[in-house]
């Protein structure tokens, strides 16, 4: 298996979830600026949409689309509870929240906050509808550690997303809850292998 990732982006969901599901898989480095791999291959004559995750599995077969990708990880996976048994109301619920998040969330956020040429009026409704969104989440995670109770691949997206508020200068400091649920997920052991190996944080010191 072969993800195809860039540091720090959606992708980075797909790589926690395939840590935390114990998978054999390799990844590939896209300059998403220039839509260039390492080696100078041209990422659109992989991919023709040109963004990432986009996997490729063993029968050469490649499929892009987080919130899939998302999914099809931890069916793989069952023993490692990254979803709920499908077709229980618990599964219906976190698949409720990878959809939230893909639309609400990921949407909001981009590509109109990354992008300089965005008009202030469409950056501060963005900013606007996110708040509404903080706010919400703060609430659910006064009463829950995770978004669906237990933690789930919806996690890892959701913890993906939000971190890009830092990036761009989103203060969360009215959001406690908020900010120890990032602090929560930051601190599983294949979340942080993730952000080291795509050098968004330091190793720790031997």
């Amino acid at each position: 298996m072969k993800l195809y990732y860039s540091p720090g982006a959606c992708s980075l969901a797909v790589h926690i979830a395939l840590r935390e599901a114990g998978l054999d898989f390799e990844t590939v480095k896209v300059n998403l600026q220039t839509h260039k791999l390492a080696n100078g291959d041209d990422y659109y004559a992989i991919s023709p949409r040109g963004y990432v995750p986009l996997v490729e599995f063993a029968d050469g077969s490649r499929h892009t689309e987080g919130a899939a990708l998302l999914q099809y990880i931890a069916d793989l996976a069952p023993e490692r509870g990254l979803l709920p048994a499908a077709g229980s109301p618990q599964r219906l619920a976190a698949v409720a929240w990878l959809t939230y998040i893909s639309t609400e969330l990921h949407k909001t956020f981009s590509p109109w906050l990354w992008h300089q040429e965005t008009a202030d009026s469409t950056r501060a409704e963005c900013r606007a509808k996110l708040a509404t969104r903080f706010d919400e989440l703060e609430r659910l995670l006064t009463e829950r550690d995770y978004l669906s109770g237990q933690y789930s691949v919806a996690d890892a997206y959701a913890f993906t997303v939000l971190s890009w508020a830092r990036m761009l200068s989103i203060d969360l400091g009215a959001y406690p809850h908020l900010n120890a649920y990032l602090a929560r997920v930051a601190a599983r052991p294949k979340v942080r292998e993730a952000m080291v190996a795509e050098g968004l944080v330091k190793a720790d010191a031997a």
